[in-house]
């Protein structure tokens, strides 16, 4: 007996519509100048409201500290693989292999869309500085931890902030879990990782709030649609299920890593 897939090869008309216009309705937001300046006053109090008190409190400086490093980025990265691979979370364990494939084919999309709106947002002169090099009194943690920028590289400025592609990679995880899950659990857990894993590069001020909530939601919007929403991500993930699927009968040899779910099912 064949088992269920999780995906349906067709198209998803009422799917797809609404995440092109949510992504549209999004970009206009920002374009529109009185809504774009109000979006720019609330970052900029926001971001003083949780930036200020780096110089002045050791533990929220440390915390922080820690969470914008680059390293940290892959203890993210683990815990949101580790989950999406957990069996019984997000999908069942017949499920699983094909579930996490369909991720990893949403993600090389999400890449895909990344580049060419980062060209646009280039050619069209939307791209921005952080707000950390547009704030005079900015808290800068690579001056607080010179030693820690040098070796770790501590993400709290840039000269192209906008979109946030970060925090695209996060709204994209939260939302594949979102039309995944069966169970309202797993969606509230994925959405609070996804927003607080977002925030270290708000609170160093490598990003303004907008960068991530519009413009890495609107890629991840994209994304989302024409990768769920459309026969893409059936067809990609029984693909790379196949494909694959010599690698997985060899890792079920291998002690420890073959009781992982996506690995035993």
């Amino acid at each position: 007996m064949n088992k269920p897939g999780p995906f349906q090869a067709r198209w998803n008309a009422s799917g797809l519509i609404f995440c092109n216009i949510a992504a549209l309705a999004l970009l206009c937001l920002w374009l529109w100048p009185t809504t774009h300046n109000l979006m720019a006053a609330f970052d900029e109090g926001f971001y003083r409201l949780l930036n200020q008190p780096l110089a002045s409190n050791a533990a929220w400086r440390y915390i922080w500290t820690a969470g914008s490093l680059r390293p940290f980025d892959a203890v993210v990265g683990l815990i949101l693989l580790f989950l999406l691979i957990r069996g019984g979370w997000a999908f069942e364990a017949a499920q699983l292999r094909q579930g996490f494939w369909g991720f990893v084919a949403v993600l090389l999309l999400l890449v895909a869309v990344r580049t060419l709106f980062s060209k646009l947002c280039d050619g069209l002169g939307w791209q921005h500085d952080s707000v950390s090099m547009m704030v005079p009194d900015a808290v800068h943690l690579s001056d607080w931890y010179p030693h820690l920028d040098k070796t770790w590289q501590l993400k709290d400025q840039s000269s192209n902030s906008f979109p946030g592609d970060h925090a695209s990679v996060l709204l994209i995880w939260a939302m594949y879990i979102s039309v995944s899950a069966r169970r309202a659990g797993p969606v509230v857990v994925a959405w609070a990782l996804a927003v607080l894993f977002s925030m270290p590069r708000l609170v160093a001020g490598a990003h303004w709030a907008q960068d991530d909530y519009i413009g890495g939601l609107l890629m991840a919007l994209l994304a989302l649609g024409w990768g769920y929403y459309t026969p893409f991500v059936a067809h990609a993930s029984q693909w790379l299920t196949r494909v694959t699927a010599p690698v997985f009968r060899l890792l079920q040899r291998v002690p420890l890593i073959n009781r992982l779910s996506v690995v035993s099912a």
